[in-house]
C-alpha cells in the first residue's frame, strides 16, 4: 500500500464477486450486514449529506446557548479535579483482569463487545463520563492507563475494552480501522486532497471528526509538540454572535463541499455538500434542538480539483474569511492539555472542536509520537444527538466505510 493510500481493495463475503455488487446503492440495513465480513452484523454506516429538508435557516439558530455544554477556558484551567479522571489501583486491576480473559479466550479484538468485557466497578464511572461527554462538557482525560508496561496487544484490548462503555466502534478510514493510530508515517501533508493529517507531523487545525466521540489514548509523547487544544462549539458559537454574526450566519448554510479523499464506495460521489453548523431537528412538535458542528478545514480547502473545473464552486471570499474568523476564534478560546503517556482524551464531536500543535519526533532509534485513537458512535436511540442524516438512529453511524471493507484493528500504523 503506497503511503497517503487509505482504500483498500472492495472486499465481499465471496471474493469472487465484482465490485459492483457490493455498491452503497444497494438497500441494504446496516444493522443486518454479514457477520462474515462484520463479526456483530452492523456495518459502519459511513458519510451522508444532510437531509436537507430538516436543515434549519440562521433565523431559527440561538442568538446565544445557554447550559453545561457552555463553557470558558478559564472554568477548567488549573483545575484538574473538575476533568481529570484518574485510574485507581482497582480500577488498574479490573481492567487488567478483564483484558487478561478476553486475550485468553481467542476472540479477536474485532469481536470486543461491552457484555464479554466485564467492568463492574469501572462502568459506573463510565456511565457518567458518558452522560458528560454527550450533554456536559464534553470532554474527559483518563490518567494512569499503564501503557508503558502492557505492551501493544494488551493496550488495544484494554482500550477498545474500556471504549465498549461508550460508544460502538466506527472505521475511521477506506481500510477499516477501528483501532487508529495517530502517527508519522511519512506522508507529504501538502498533498490534502489524498493524504490524511493525522499521518503526518503536520499542525491540525480545529476540527471535528466523522464520530460522535473521538478518543486518544498516548503511548508514546512526540519530542516537542504534538499538543491539544479542545473549544466549546457553543462558546464559539455565541462569540461569533457578538463579534461576527455574519460568518456565523455563512457557517449555518449548506454551501459548504467537504472532499471525501478518495474514500468513497461505488456510486458515491467525492465530496459532501454540509454546513458546518446545525440544529437538531424537530422532535415531538417541539422546536429546534442544540447547535451541532461538523467542521474540517483540510477537507474544504482541498477540492481544488473539482472546484477548476467547475464542477463546484470555488470558496468564496466571504467563506475565506469565516474559516479564517473561525480558526482564530477556537485558537482564543481553547483549552491547551499536554497528553503524557498512559493519557487516554475522550472528546465529543457534537459539541466541541478540537486541533493539534505541529510536532517534531525523536530521533531514531527512539520511538515515535503514538496515539491509540477510537470513533465511536452515541446513536440518536441511545441517548445520543439527533443529527439531520439519514443514519441518526443507526448504531454506528457515521465514520467512514468504504464498500464492504471489514472493520480491522492494527496494533500499529500501516
Amino acid at each position: 500500500m503506497a503511503p497517503g493510500a487509505l482504500v483498500s481493495p472492495p472486499v465481499s463475503a465471496d471474493t469472487h464477486s465484482p465490485a459492483s455488487t457490493l455498491s452503497t446503492k444497494l438497500q441494504r440495513r446496516n444493522d443486518e450486514a454479514p457477520r462474515s465480513i462484520f463479526p456483530d452484523g452492523i456495518r459502519t454506516s459511513g458519510q451522508h449529506n444532510p437531509d436537507y429538508d430538516l436543515l434549519q435557516p440562521y433565523s431559527a439558530f440561538p442568538k446565544e446557548i445557554t447550559g453545561p455544554t457552555v463553557w470558558q477556558k478559564e472554568d477548567y484551567e488549573g483545575k484538574p479535579e473538575r476533568w481529570v479522571h484518574r485510574f485507581s489501583a482497582d480500577e488498574i486491576e479490573e481492567l487488567s483482569a478483564a483484558a487478561d480473559a478476553f486475550i485468553a479466550s481467542g476472540t479477536h479484538l474485532t469481536g470486543i463487545a461491552r457484555d464479554i468485557f466485564p467492568l463492574p466497578l469501572l462502568s459506573q464511572t463510565l456511565s457518567h463520563i458518558r452522560s458528560d461527554l454527550i450533554d456536559g462538557k464534553g470532554f474527559v482525560l483518563f490518567k494512569g492507563f499503564p501503557a508503558d508496561r502492557w505492551g501493544p496487544h494488551k493496550n488495544a484490548v484494554a482500550y477498545m475494552g474500556l471504549g465498549t462503555y461508550l460508544g460502538y466502534f466506527v472505521s475511521q478510514n477506506g481500510r477499516g480501522h477501528v483501532l487508529g493510530h495517530v502517527k508519522d508515517v511519512g506522508d507529504d501533508p501538502s498533498q490534502i486532497h489524498r493524504v490524511r493529517i493525522y499521518r503526518t507531523t503536520a499542525r491540525q487545525f480545529f476540527h471535528a471528526d466523522n464520530g460522535d466521540l473521538v478518543g486518544l489514548l498516548c503511548v508514546h509523547r512526540a519530542l516537542e509538540g504534538g499538543e491539544s487544544d479542545i473549544v466549546s462549539v457553543h462558546n464559539v458559537w455565541n462569540t461569533l454572535q457578538r463579534e461576527n454574526p455574519d460568518v456565523a450566519e455563512l457557517l449555518t448554510q449548506p454551501i459548504w463541499y467537504f472532499d471525501r479523499k478518495g474514500e468513497v464506495s461505488e456510486g458515491e460521489e467525492p465530496y459532501l455538500r454540509l454546513p458546518v453548523l446545525y440544529l437538531e431537528p424537530a422532535k415531538d412538535g417541539a422546536g429546534p434542538g442544540r447547535l451541532y458542528s461538523k467542521w474540517d478545514p483540510y477537507y474544504v480547502r482541498s477540492l481544488t480539483r473539482f472546484s477548476d473545473q467547475g464542477i463546484i464552486p470555488r470558496l468564496s471570499d466571504a467563506q475565506q474569511h469565516a474559516i479564517q474568523v473561525l480558526e482564530d476564534t477556537c485558537q482564543r478560546l481553547a483549552l491547551h492539555m499536554v497528553l503524557e503517556v498512559g493519557d487516554i482524551q475522550f472528546v465529543s464531536n457534537c459539541h466541541l472542536l478540537h486541533a493539534r500543535t505541529a510536532y517534531k519526533d525523536y530521533p531514531a532509534p527512539a520511538p515515535r509520537r503514538h496515539l491509540l485513537r477510537l470513533w465511536l458512535s452515541t446513536p440518536e436511540i441511545e441517548g445520543g444527538w439527533r443529527l439531520p442524516f439519514p443514519d441518526s438512529k443507526e448504531l454506528k453511524r457515521g465514520g467512514i466505510q468504504v464498500n464492504d471493507t471489514p472493520p480491522v484493528c492494527p496494533l500499529d500504523a500501516e
